[in-house]
């Protein structure tokens, strides 16, 4: 989870997220090497004291700065086209979750197993347990299975929510009378901690999500022990 000294992105828990990291440090890469160069430019003119006062116009430098800005931007827009399509993809789903934004909690349903549903609410701060985190635990969490691929199916009973986990590489808008969806996979155990990222009225800041990555035997567990109770 994200902590006040953290500039950079969450660790990463999913290989979408590892391929988003990827292509961020590919573009920093890019937007450095350009600054530099831009700023030594800037800095040689400003400090040149000659002046070609016969150049009128220069056909050869008009060619490279024409051409080597769209070489640039290929070099950045093939791994964006192709990680697009990598988040896009549903690769045969073994568990599917429905998710439903309220004012101001969300809903969950495991339509795989019986009909399991229920709601998740987000602790007081009051109730909260000594080793819990204010504003962000909730009473019940999303159990779901590590290294399994999960496809999530989110909309809203009332007013736009947006359903993110920074940490997953996810974030699905949740748009009443509309289903969107999205797959991702968990490749480590934990807790992974998100929140509404859709302004949703006077309670936007106080409905949290929580994922807790669980091996299969556990989840199996855990669902045996949803439907019995």
């Amino acid at each position: 989870m994200a902590t006040w000294s953290n500039l950079s992105f969450q660790d990463s828990n999913s290989p979408l997220m590892e391929q988003l990291y990827f292509f961020h440090d590919h573009t920093m890469m890019i937007l450095l090497v350009i600054t530099m160069l831009v700023t030594y430019m800037m800095a040689m003119m400003a400090f040149n004291t000659f002046t070609n006062r016969f150049l009128l116009h220069g056909q050869t430098i008009e060619i490279i700065w024409t051409i080597l800005p769209a070489i640039v931007l290929m070099f950045i827009a093939l791994p964006s086209l192709r990680l697009l399509y990598l988040l896009d993809e549903i690769n045969t789903p073994a568990i599917t979750l429905k998710t439903i934004g309220h004012q101001w909690y969300w809903s969950y349903e495991y339509s795989d197993f019986l009909n399991l549903e229920f709601d998740s609410y987000m602790i007081p701060s009051n109730d909260l347990e000594l080793n819990g985190f204010r504003l962000l635990d909730v009473d019940n969490r999303i159990v779901l299975p590590l290294n399994t691929q999960i496809r999530i199916l989110v909309t809203a009973a009332d007013v736009l929510h947006s359903w993110t986990v920074p940490s997953l590489g996810v974030k699905v808008d949740a748009t009443p009378g509309r289903l969107n969806q999205t797959n991702f996979l968990m490749n480590r155990p934990g807790l992974f901690f998100g929140q509404c990222s859709e302004i949703c009225g006077a309670n936007h800041s106080f409905m949290p999500i929580v994922v807790e990555s669980v091996p299969t035997n556990f989840f199996i567990k855990w669902i045996t022990v949803m439907n019995t109770a």
